[in-house]
């Protein structure tokens, strides 16, 4: 049997995936790793009743948090769970959201990178040795008008009082997800580790929760300028879950598809290894991350 964890997987994209999975094949076991308890255990109800796939758990995660991360991992190791086939890393609020998580850092940024980035390498060691891990990011990492620039690492942590306000700490951290992304995927190559990440774009989709119903219109009214962001829901979470489960030979790391099994270039910043590295290394520092937790070498400069 294999197993495959979904962050998030209550809801959206991330359900639709798990439920997509657990039709293929009763021989994958899905776990669902949500914030909600209750929304968790229904999930896992509905996709157990509507799959008659038995082998899917619910467990709690908020990414907001890196108690709550380290806390779940130190019980999927003392519930002697599986080794991890997949990894996909889903959870996610939009820029509409403001304030500081309990450990000090911008919600949008602990949210959809930080505490990704310490659940990722707390669980490499707990993972097959062909595992695959998927990040969705989001082509909103180069949005529509004016191009944005990087404004370090610290500053998206601890956002000044401008910027805490504004809905560009979405596009920053889907543009941390793909600096992630490729700087884990050079690192586990380093290592030689056969584990490998990529990202995943599902497009801008009406057909979710992301978002409220108020920014919905204001981020409807942009994106009908731009019909070639648009994702659908059922190909977009399709495609998630082919790319969870391939297996082929050819083992693709530190890429980008686009609402599709398909590859495509991100943006020109995002492939500026220099800010891929001090944010892993900010990261790193943020999390209290050690050598001893993760791969061995993985930390390594």
């Amino acid at each position: 049997m294999k197993t495959i964890m979904i962050t998030g997987g209550n809801s959206g994209l991330g359900f639709e995936c798990a439920k997509h999975i657990a039709e293929y094949s009763d021989k994958y076991q899905i776990i669902l790793a949500c914030r909600n308890e209750k929304k968790a255990d229904t999930a896992k109800a509905i996709l157990t009743k509507e799959t008659g796939n038995p082998n899917i758990l619910a467990m709690k995660l908020d990414v907001s948090s890196l108690a709550s991360v380290r806390g779940f991992v130190a019980q999927y190791k003392e519930q002697k769970l599986p080794l991890l086939d997949g990894l996909i890393c889903n959870a996610g609020i939009s820029g509409s959201h403001t304030g500081q998580t309990a450990d000090g850092f911008d919600i949008v940024f602990e949210t959809n990178h930080l505490g990704h980035f310490l659940l990722t390498n707390l669980l490499l060691p707990y993972m097959e040795t062909s595992a695959k891990i998927l990040v969705v990011s989001s082509d909103m990492h180069c949005p529509p008008g004016p191009k944005i620039s990087w404004p370090g690492t610290a500053m998206l942590a601890k956002p000044d009082e401008k910027l805490a306000k504004s809905f560009k700490r979405y596009s920053y951290s889907k543009l941390c997800n793909l600096y992630f992304v490729y700087e884990l995927s050079k690192r586990l190559t380093r290592i030689h580790s056969a584990i490998t990440v990529n990202a995943f774009n599902p497009g801008f989709m009406v057909d979710t929760n992301f978002m409220s119903k108020k920014l919905m219109g204001i981020a409807g009214a942009i994106f009908a300028k731009i019909v070639d962001r648009d994702g659908s829901l059922d190909q977009s979470s399709t495609a998630l879950a082919e790319l969870a489960m391939n297996s082929d030979d050819v083992q693709v790391s530190g890429k980008y598809y686009d609402r599709s099994t398909h590859l495509k270039r991100t943006s020109e910043l995002s492939y500026n290894t220099n800010y891929a590295l001090e944010l892993w290394n900010r990261s790193v520092v943020y999390t209290k991350l050690s050598s001893g937790e993760t791969l061995p070498g993985l930390l390594e400069n």
